[in-house]
């Protein structure tokens, strides 16, 4: 599975696009970085549609910077002119930071009035130098920021940045019982985690990464059979696939193939 695209319904549509690792101060924090640049123009937009990760994101964009809560659906951005953004995929120790409710901002895009990160993030993007070079200097600047800024994490955060991790990277794990076992917590101490540094319950934070997976298994293995796709990602059958694409994107595994199929366009 590529780690550049997960989550990203159509990356043939994608502008400029990189996640970049975080530097090792601020791994407890960040998960990784991404950066969008783009070029549309004049006239045109881009739809970018996402099924994003059970996460929170610190964005810094050219007018300013951004809490995104969790989302509980896909989420799509039209995006026209000329523009970028320097985004932190943050990890569930980083959320507390900037709210004590997660959940109360599902979904939700709240501005915040951080000029001082806002200021030398926008310096490193709008400066003279190469894409990469850009990019390395915008996220050390968020990363001095967040390092000069976030308290030192509690053991319980580090908790909810394991209970994430083990979620989001082990196939095998298909239930909350299954992540409380390996975390050796019961599922409610999982359940109160979660409620406290993601916002979405630990079977929302499993079904969405199965969700991409499966997206991600539709767009680059088109000869597989749904029933296939569902079975290797531990749906009961391939109804319960299609069902969980109709409640979160809209429309079915069937549709979203032909969409993405290179013989349909």
């Amino acid at each position: 599975m590529n780690p550049d695209t997960r989550g990203v319904l159509y990356p043939a549509q994608l502008p400029a696009f990189c996640r970049l690792p975080p530097p090792d101060r601020v791994a407890w924090l960040v998960r990784w970085f991404w950066i969008p640049e783009w070029r549309i123009a004049p006239g045109r937009s881009s739809r970018q549609h996402l099924i994003a990760f059970p996460a929170s994101n610190l964005v810094v964009e050219p007018n300013g910077v951004g809490f995104a809560g969790p989302t509980t659906r896909s989420s799509y951005r039209d995006i026209s002119g000329t523009g970028w953004a320097v985004g932190a995929l943050l990890r569930p120790a980083a959320v507390p930071f900037f709210t004590d409710d997660p959940g109360a901002l599902r979904d939700t895009y709240r501005p915040l009035e951080l000029s001082n990160l806002q200021v030398p993030v926008s310096d490193a993007m709008t400066s003279s130098r190469d894409g990469q070079q850009r990019h390395r200097l915008a996220v050390e600047a968020f990363t001095d920021w967040l390092t000069g800024t976030a308290p030192a994490p509690t053991s319980e955060a580090l908790l909810a940045n394991r209970m994430a991790e083990l979620i989001d990277t082990d196939p095998a794990v298909l239930k909350v019982e299954d992540a409380a076992a390996h975390l050796h917590v019961s599922v409610r101490t999982l359940q109160r985690l979660a409620r406290r540094y993601v916002g979405l319950t630990p079977s929302t934070m499993i079904r969405r990464r199965r969700l991409q997976e499966a997206a991600e298994r539709l767009r680059t293995d088109p000869g597989t059979s749904l029933a296939t796709v569902a079975a290797d990602l531990g749906y009961t059958d391939h109804s319960h696939l299609a069902n969980e694409f109709r409640s979160v994107l809209g429309f079915t595994p069937s549709t979203y193939r032909r969409r993405v199929s290179p013989a349909t366009g």
